[in-house]
């Protein structure tokens, strides 16, 4: 049974890990460089829009349960092959780092000064200056958990591979 309960573990991490780097790489490549393309209003509604449209139950177990999964993993394996699990216990902590914290405490913040915002009463000046405190900074933080969940998912593959 043991085994059992550490390959679900192992898999629903992995499948989790990699479905965030998915959707963080293709919002990084794709939504925020081609909304980046509208004016100012168009912009920031369509960053409105995603914001409150991802806040959903498959979008905060695929994004967040990671967290979890990965730490008990390498608890789990914490007697395997040294790579494994240094690869494992280093996916757990890049990932908590990287989307766990730097979401609420980055991203999350800025989403809810957007959020906040009756665009349609902003004048374009001000359309301009909302926009240029949130889609720069936006976009950094977002890059870093990017990053950060690309690598956590190459280090469960590490970890795979030297598995034995």
């Amino acid at each position: 049974m043991e085994i059992n309960f550490k390959i679900i573990v192992l898999l629903l991490g992995i499948l989790f890990t990699g479905l965030t780097a998915g959707l963080c790489f293709t919002w990084s490549n794709a939504i925020t460089a081609g909304i980046g393309r509208l004016d100012d209003l168009g912009f920031l509604q369509s960053f409105q829009a995603m914001n409150r449209v991802i806040i959903n139950p498959s979008f905060l177990i695929v994004f967040f349960t990671p967290v979890i999964f990965l730490t008990v993993n390498a608890f789990l394996h914490r007697n395997a092959h040294p790579v494994t699990f240094w690869s494992f216990l280093l996916a757990a902590v890049l990932f908590f780092i990287g989307i766990g914290l730097i979401t609420i405490f980055k991203n999350v913040p800025l989403n809810e000064m957007l959020d906040k915002t009756v665009l349609e009463n902003l004048s374009s000046i001000e359309l301009k200056e909302l926009r240029a405190r949130f889609e720069k900074p936006w976009n950094r933080w977002h890059m870093q958990r990017t990053l950060t969940s690309i690598m956590a998912f190459s280090l469960l593959l590490v970890g795979i591979i030297n598995n034995k």
